[in-house]
């Protein structure tokens, strides 16, 4: 059975967790740390929420944790809803739908709570409850974002249950337009939630693959960040800290699910790589959020996959770069090779597949998804300037497996 709250841990363990507490103002006021869940109805009531709508996955919604935290809210008085038909790739009837429900219930704000997935859905639905436009109409492109009525955009708590995409702190979503068979990317300042929960005990109940999947996910969204083009050492900072935090503390939660010291670093480390990728993202994303709409497949399994191939193809642009994360990281092997190894066995401990075809793709419409991918806003990003022919053919790599130049 799936499990959200552990046994408390030992004495030892509870003087190192009190360290990993703390109450945050960037990028927005974060509660982080064991236990924060309980300040759930108080932070509603500070932020003007009454009668929250609560969205959430519907894998998480049958969970008892999730009934819990509803009746906490109404001995509180906050008569609390539940929206849960959310996609591991959200749509935008998903949206549709969500928004229909807070109108119809009459609600004055959302609770986020899940996965990257959930999050993203939740604050498209926080943004369309009070616009007039379409959702397709603020897709981050050029000055869409200036379309959006501000004021009607309702106030949101966002808690993460899954360290990996770091959506509690983005201010974007990522949403399928079904009828184009795109990854949408929806942005604006106010999406970006008001309050975060960040209890790293919901993380626990995480199963062992999907722990990795998220995880990798955390780790390219801050190695492609301090890749991308650009000048932004405030992101590089962030990106690096991060990717020290993961390559230590992953393979411990994913192989210890109640190890709340890794969970607790994990947490913190999703959230530092969705704050480092403002700085822009590269070809992993952009082939990855083509795939997810084509194949409905995990967003953080497929930029897994995908990262050795990309990086092989990027390895002479950023060469300093792979070497420098290699001495941060403090590897045995600090150059270019023995990073690209190093990430190998990452993978191998993670049981991450090797290729796409593992799950299910072919390159039956890799013509497509090379073009999809050339045309993805995350290109813009990296390193190297990627044709849709080249795109294709680095897909083509990656669902068969082979060239990533290295072995182990």
């Amino acid at each position: 059975m799936t499990r959200y709250y552990v046994t408390m841990p030992n004495a030892t363990n509870n003087s190192t967790l009190q360290q990993l507490q703390g109450n945050w103002s960037f990028p927005t006021a974060v509660s982080f740390g064991v236990g924060t869940i309980g300040q759930l109805p108080a932070a509603c009531r500070e932020e003007g929420i009454n009668k929250p709508l609560l969205i959430t996955d519907a894998g998480l919604a049958k969970l008892d944790f999730v009934t819990e935290l509803i009746d906490a809210n109404e001995r509180a008085g906050l008569s609390t809803g539940l929206f849960c038909n959310v996609k591991p790739n959200p749509t935008g009837s998903n949206v549709e739908e969500g928004v229909q429900v807070y109108q119809q219930g009459q609600h004055d704000g959302i609770i986020a709570l899940g996965g990257g997935s959930a999050l993203d859905a939740a604050k498209a639905i926080a943004l369309m409850v009070g616009q007039h436009r379409p959702l397709w109409d603020f897709e981050d492109v050029g000055d869409n974002w200036l379309r959006v009525d501000a004021e009607g955009i309702a106030p949101l708590i966002a808690i993460p249950t899954t360290a990996g995409t770091g959506s509690e702190v983005g201010r974007a979503s990522v949403i399928v337009d079904e009828t184009r068979q795109r990854k949408i990317i929806i942005f604006h300042p106010g999406m970006l939630a008001n309050r975060v929960i960040a209890d790293p005990e919901l993380t626990t109940g995480l199963p062992a693959q999907l722990t990795a999947a998220t995880g990798m996910d955390a780790f390219v969204h801050s190695l492609e960040a301090w890749c991308a083009t650009g000048y932004h050492p405030m992101a590089d900072g962030i990106a690096l800290q991060a990717m020290t935090l993961i390559s230590k503390w992953l393979p411990l939660a994913y192989s210890q699910a109640d190890n709340l010291e890794a969970r607790s670093h994990m947490l913190a480390a999703s959230m530092m790589g969705a704050v480092a990728f403002q700085k822009g993202l590269g070809a992993v994303h952009a082939l990855a959020h083509p795939l997810g709409a084509l194949y409905d497949k995990h967003h953080g399994l497929l930029n897994a996959i995908l990262l050795p191939y990309v990086l092989q193809h990027n390895k002479h642009a950023i060469a300093d770069k792979l070497t420098h994360t290699a001495r941060v990281l403090e590897l045995d092997d600090v150059s270019v090779e023995g990073f690209l190894r190093w990430i190998l066995q990452l993978r191998k401990t993670l049981q991450i597949p090797d290729d796409l075809q593992s799950i299910g793709i072919n390159t039956e419409q890799s013509e497509l998804i090379g073009e999809m991918a050339a045309a993805d806003p995350s290109a813009t990003g990296n390193p190297v300037l990627l044709s849709a022919t080249q795109y294709a053919a680095v897909f083509e790599t990656a669902v068969h497996g082979h060239d990533t130049g290295l072995s182990l």
